[in-house]
Parts: structure tokens; C-alpha cells; sequence
């Protein structure tokens, strides 16, 4: 799941995330990114498996500019958050789609936030391919927290991220891969599993990238 690596090579010895994403988005149209899926049918049936009503809130983590948010207004869902640390990112989505109602543009940091932690009530928390960057342990109890904080109970969380056999480095940055048992124990057992398959996604050069999915409802 990379870009092209000459566009996403560290030489810093401290990265500037923000910064890291904004120029790889700015470099690449959103079709040559490594991540870009053309239909993210995977997320698509697992949201069809929640049944959540077409106003429910859902909250798009780490969105860039990806073609579930088109997919989401096409099925009539009209009460999306994309949330991005990139806002050249969410500038080509908004771009792409248009300033719609239906979608709110959320430039925040999941692990220092400043709006995000202000969000209540989320009946979805969708997240492909955030999670797996966030290396140290406080970090990932961060990323945990404030999912917890802010879905709803009986909201819906899912998590799609590269699985144990999955690639080391994304856009040039290490990454930590997850097992299912690893993202329950993040969860809790106030988190019940509903789905989980692994996935082997083909990126736009050819690569092979094994993840694995997982629907998780928080009880009530």
C-alpha cells in the first residue's frame, strides 16, 4: 500500500505527519495513490451488515480523498463526517464531490484532537488503514480512547488494517499489523464481534497487500 516510494521517502529523523501527508497527497492524484480502490466494496458490505439508518452519523477516519464517501452519498446516506490530518486531502475529495450538506470536512489529528473529541453520538466509526501507523502504545490507547468516547453504544465500529502477513511500510513509514485477536483486546468486551475476513488488496502497481477486516458492535 504505497504510493510511488520516491514520493514518500523519510530522510528526517523526526517526521512531520501532517506534513508527510499533505505532500503525498499533493503529488499524487487520488487514482495513482497505492491505497486508491476504485469501489471499497469490502467497507460497503460490511456497513450493509450494520443496517444503519441512511441519517445515522458515520465517521470516516483517516478518509483522504477515498471513493467510499462517493459510494456512501450515492446510497443515500446523508450524514457523513470525513475526517482527515491531511487538508489537501479533503480538498480533492470535497473537489471531487462537491460541497455537500451531506458531508462535513474534519481536518483533525486522532491522536491530539481538537474537534474530534467534541464529536458525540457516532452510530459508525469506519477506519481503513489508519490504525496501523501508530507504532508506540500510547499512541494506539489514544486512537482507542477517543473511539470509545465518542461512538454511541450499539454504534458500529470497523477497522480494516494490514494483518501479521501484511506489508512492513506504507508511504515509507513502519507499520504495526494486527491480528483479530489484537483488535478485540484493544476493544474490550464491551466490543462484540460480528464480522472478520482477510482481504488481499491489489494495489494501482500490482502489489499485494493482505489485510484483515472486522465489524465490531459495542454493546449496549
Amino acid at each position: 500500500m504505497t504510493t510511488n516510494e520516491s514520493d514518500c521517502k523519510i530522510t528526517e529523523p523526526s517526521i512531520d505527519y501532517k506534513n508527510h501527508w499533505n505532500v503525498a497527497y499533493n503529488k499524487n492524484s487520488t487514482e495513482k495513490l497505492g491505497w486508491f480502490e476504485e469501489k471499497p466494496a469490502q467497507t460497503l458490505a460490511l456497513i450493509k451488515e450494520t443496517k444503519i439508518a441512511k441519517n445515522a452519523t458515520i465517521l470516516n477516519v483517516g478518509s483522504g480523498s477515498s471513493t467510499l464517501i462517493d459510494n456512501l452519498l450515492a446510497e443515500g446516506f446523508s450524514n457523513i463526517i470525513a475526517n482527515d490530518l491531511a487538508k489537501s486531502s479533503l480538498n480533492s475529495l470535497k473537489n471531487r464531490i462537491g460541497d455537500s450538506s451531506k458531508v462535513q470536512f474534519l481536518v483533525d489529528d486522532l491522536l491530539n484532537p481538537s474537534k474530534l473529541n467534541e464529536l458525540e453520538n457516532i452510530d459508525l466509526w469506519n477506519d481503513r488503514a489508519v490504525l496501523h501507523f501508530f507504532l508506540k502504545e500510547e499512541e494506539i490507547t489514544s486512537y482507542f480512547n477517543i473511539l470509545k468516547k465518542i461512538l454511541k453504544p450499539n454504534g458500529f465500529v470497523i477497522i480494516a488494517v494490514f494483518s501479521e502477513n501484511g506489508a512492513e511500510k506504507c508511504c515509507g513509514l513502519p507499520l504495526k499489523r494486527y491480528s483479530l485477536e489484537m483488535l478485540q483486546d484493544y476493544l474490550g468486551a464491551d466490543f462484540e464481534l460480528k464480522n472478520s475476513f482477510n482481504y488481499t488488496f491489489v494495489n494501482p502497481y500490482g502489489a499485494e497487500r493482505p489485510y484483515i477486516y472486522s465489524l465490531f458492535q459495542r454493546k449496549n
